[in-house]
């Protein structure tokens, strides 16, 4: 009983890279995703969260969190990142989401978008007929060392 009780008390335990991958193949590919949802739905995994939506699909404000500039040519990104080197089931879990949403179809890489040291996957893939997604997983130097990123941005309509 007094177990049960502490254990109440202890802060919840961060969850793992696994549940980060989860989290963003679950999530990160819905255009209903805002800042808010990010945050709660990304970052209890103890994912670092970057998140922009400038042209949000649904009658949702603009909104951000994580801060980073946006990539040119896009309106919007999803993205996890966390500690070691787990590229090989992070691109797994990035085209499990793809198909599980149904994001098949193949589009041009846009100039925008270039591998770099650590690229596990880097695809575009068309959303519809007019919007295409690019998708880039990788690890990188972050803050406690080699960290595993997870990403996907949204290109601009062009008008």
């Amino acid at each position: 009983m007094l177990a049960t009780a502490l254990s109440l008390l202890a802060p919840p335990a961060l969850a793992g890279p696994e549940e980060a991958m989860t989290a963003f193949a679950e999530n990160c590919f819905s255009p209903l995703m805002t800042a808010e949802r990010a945050e709660a739905l990304l970052a209890p995994t103890g994912a670092r969260v970057d998140f922009y939506d400038s042209r949000p699909f649904s009658d949702a404000p603009p909104s951000t969190t994580g801060g980073r500039a946006p990539t040119p040519g896009t309106d919007r990104r999803c993205e996890v990142a966390f500690d070691g080197d787990h590229a090989d089931a992070a691109v797994e879990a990035a085209v499990a989401g793809l198909l599980a949403e149904g994001i098949r179809d193949e589009a041009p890489l846009p100039r925008t978008h270039a591998a770099a040291d650590g690229t596990a996957l880097l695809a575009a893939r068309y959303l519809n007929p007019s919007r295409v997604a690019v998708v880039h997983v990788g690890t990188r130097p972050g803050p406690d060392g080699t960290e595993t990123y997870m990403q996907v941005e949204r290109l601009a309509p062009r008008n």
